[in-house]
């Protein structure tokens, strides 16, 4: 497995991952109530941060452990693992655009801060998630 595969796959995980643990939190303490009264603020904040260095710590681990099984492979990419993100980038920002018309129209419609930033947050989070499906199948698959 070459080094952006394994950090399409560590961030992909950690995303599914992040999100069901804000989800979780998030409905914790709402507890039946209202959504939009939880302070989803600094759940939202420690589930962004948190994401990120796991997706690190987890890529790093994962590149010592390659990198002892096989040297002389670390790091090195080539035309097509530069093909591939490319692709999954660009099928990950649609996703980013259907979150941004979203958050257009909820601010028109003058919705709770908590709908809004919630809708652009699953927005990254689904474009994320999306963009290493996608680039997880071509790099099992192949690009068509």
């Amino acid at each position: 497995m070459v080094y952006e595969e394994r950090n399409a796959w560590a961030g992909l995980v950690v995303s599914i991952i992040a999100i069901t643990v804000y989800v979780v939190v998030v409905l914790q303490q709402a507890a039946g109530g209202p959504l939009a009264e939880v302070d989803w603020v600094p759940i939202m904040l420690w589930i962004i941060g948190g994401g990120i260095v796991v997706t690190i710590l987890v890529s790093i681990l994962w590149g010592i452990v390659a990198g002892a099984s096989d040297p002389d492979g670390v790091g090195k990419s080539d035309q097509r693992d530069r093909d591939i993100a490319h692709m999954s980038t660009r099928v990950g920002q649609a996703f980013l655009v259907i979150a941004g018309l979203g958050v257009i129209v909820l601010c028109a419609f003058e919705a709770d801060w908590f709908w809004i930033a919630n809708t652009m947050f699953f927005g990254f989070a689904l474009s994320s998630i999306v963009g290493g499906v996608a680039s997880v199948i071509a790099y099992r698959r192949g690009l068509a």
